[in-house]
């Protein structure tokens, strides 16, 4: 195991929905503190909700980073209120902005550079915005819409002296991953790259959120990532691919700042708990 898979594990980042809270508590002696995590936006989470997970992510000595869905936005009040009350609780220095999967928005909003060019984001506090990235596609978005996207989004912040993140949708595929990275870099964005990864989790779990999104769902991706589409009974985690995708960015000097952010589709402290043991296991084998 490589150095390199360390260091992209190195300073990792969570996602837990509104509904966490109990997992975050069971997992918390297992996350280093400072470790970013992500509160999500989902159409069956409250207001209430979502504040109280970003609380107590910070109550526990964790860095929220509650999600703005641009399309689930009625109305611009709705947009101040929750920005609002997420800066009672002193959430809102880091948000990730993200269009959201309603096929009509709900609002003014039809996408999240239309919220980050309100400019209301500083306004409670706002300092750095992670934006989405889309290493395997997206299944209703073509490739060049995508980068255009991802190109306009890093040039209004830019505009607006915001801190930026580009945080993808998770993966499969590590050659996948180091050509969009490549990709980004040769259209002059230097932001810091989390790597959107699956953590442990079931394997049916795994290829349904797959097929959900659209991504890693031929045979040949999945079978590389470490799936055995003849045992569907068992569980993956992402060493194979964490191993792999390091030593490609570690080859190519023009990768940048990349990390990892974890989706934790087993649990968070499944997720911690494999971390830790991934870690150990790279300075192990660094030690040798």
């Amino acid at each position: 195991m490589s150095t390199a898979a360390l260091e992209l594990l190195e300073g990792f980042s969570l996602e837990m929905t509104g509904k966490d809270v109990p997992g975050l508590e069971e997992a918390r002696d297992a996350i280093p503190q400072g470790t970013k995590i992500n509160v999500t936006f989902l159409g069956n989470e409250d207001l209430d909700m979502r504040v109280n997970a970003s609380k107590a992510v910070r109550d526990m000595g964790f860095v929220p980073v509650p999600h703005i869905s641009a399309r689930r936005l009625g109305s611009q009040h709705q947009l101040e209120e929750f920005l609002g009350r997420l800066q009672e609780v002193g959430a809102t220095k880091h948000v990730f902005c993200v269009g959201g999967d309603p096929a009509e928005p709900e609002g003014p909003y039809p996408d999240s550079l239309s919220v980050i060019r309100t400019g209301i984001l500083q306004k409670y506090g706002v300092e750095e915005v992670s934006i989405a990235g889309y290493p395997e596609g997206h299944p209703d978005i073509a490739d060049d819409v995508l980068w255009q996207h991802l190109e306009d989004k890093s040039a209004a912040l830019d505009e607006q002296g915001l801190g930026a993140v580009i945080l993808t949708q998770f993966a499969f595929d590590a050659d996948a991953v180091l050509a969009w990275v490549r990709g980004v870099r040769e259209r002059g964005i230097d932001t810091e790259l989390r790597i959107g990864t699956p953590g442990p989790a079931g394997i049916k779990r795994l290829l349904n959120y797959a097929r959900r999104f659209g991504v890693g769902s031929s045979a040949g991706i999945v079978k590389k990532y470490g799936f055995s589409l003849t045992n569907l009974m068992g569980t993956a985690g992402p060493d194979r691919f964490m191993t792999e995708l390091g030593g490609l960015l570690e080859a190519d000097p023009r990768s940048g700042r990349v990390k990892t952010h974890f989706y934790t589709f087993g649990g968070l402290k499944a997720t911690a708990d494999w971390a830790r043991g991934f870690a150990a296991n790279a300075d192990a084998a660094a030690s040798e």
